[in-house]
């Protein structure tokens, strides 16, 4: 009896475990990610573009792990240049489209490499082929990475972690003349640097999936058509017909008098809608118990449950 409640029990909070984890994750969230900024003694530009580099390499993995979906533009861009688009009216402007914030993005990426380190010796025969030094020797290179996810509603840093990468290469595989290599290319993907970028964009994601699994997929409403609302959450959002969101009505910011600084968005919960159809890119959505009264373009839903 004892050893059928105990797995009874263990059972019971796996399911729980494994239903909050699902519920948590529910949909895709929308985010964008900024140029990364290089603090380190690496030099970078031209084909070797560490900043750019690395911010693709970034958004290239973080839509293959199949949770995100990514701003897809030509520049990834700071906050500013996000709002700067925002008003040029070739996106949804709304409250939230001013300075410092963005309208389309849920959270905004920033990255700045902060550690290059190198170690190792070249042997006196290594010969120097297209920027590659060959001999019997050894290298390893540490990288180290901040990422900071920022609110686009606020402009705050919500939160931000230091990941690394450690990568070592003997034999042929010494080191690189990086401004002869293009980044991403496989023959910088072979070197240490490579390696070691490549284990830190993977712990990047890592983290990144992890602080944000508990955050609530928000869309906006983007059109009202009597009593359906057509909301920013489609078949690229994993979103599906039955899926429930709670409607926000969205206020005023909240200003700190004496700083300036934003502190939030006064939001009220007026009701609840379930999506009956969905399209690639928004879905159409009924009200839940009658009719959904103050609900206003611009509004906000937020991903409850299905």
């Amino acid at each position: 009896m004892k050893k059928g409640f105990i797995a009874f029990t263990a059972i019971f909070l796996l399911t729980v475990t494994m239903a909050k984890v699902s519920y948590a994750e529910g949909m895709k969230k929308v985010v964008a990610i900024s140029r990364f900024e290089n603090k380190t003694s690496l030099q970078s530009g031209g084909a070797f573009d560490l900043n750019q580099g690395m911010a693709d390499q970034l958004a290239d993995a973080l839509i293959r792990s199949g949770q995100f979906v990514v701003l897809e533009r030509e520049t990834l861009g700071d906050v500013m240049q996000e709002q700067d688009m925002a008003n040029s009216g070739r996106f949804m402007k709304a409250k939230s489209a001013e300075t410092g914030k963005l309208t389309n993005a849920q959270i905004l990426i920033k990255g700045t490499v902060t550690e290059y380190e190198t170690s190792g010796n070249s042997s006196s025969s290594s010969i120097n082929i297209k920027g590659f030094r060959i001999g019997g020797s050894k290298q390893a290179v540490h990288l180290g990475l901040i990422i900071r996810l920022i609110d686009t509603t606020t402009g705050q840093i919500i939160d931000s972690q230091r990941v690394e990468g450690d990568a070592k290469a003997k034999g042929v595989d010494l080191g690189v003349n990086y401004g002869g290599v293009s980044f991403g290319s496989d023959s910088f993907k072979a070197t240490p640097l490579g390696k070691a970028t490549q284990i830190t964009i993977d712990n990047a994601v890592e983290y990144i999936a992890q602080r944000l699994r508990d955050v609530p997929f928000e869309g906006r409403v983007i059109k009202l058509s009597g009593n359906i609302l057509y909301v920013s959450a489609g078949t690229e959002h994993d979103t599906n017909v039955g899926d429930v969101f709670d409607v926000y009505s969205t206020g005023e910011e909240l200003v700190d008098p004496y700083t300036g600084e934003i502190l939030g968005v006064d939001k009220v919960k007026i009701g609840q809608v379930k999506i009956i159809s969905v399209e690639d890119r928004f879905s159409k959505a009924a009200p839940v118990g009658g009719e959904l009264r103050g609900v206003k373009i611009g509004d906000t839903v937020q991903y409850a449950k299905n």
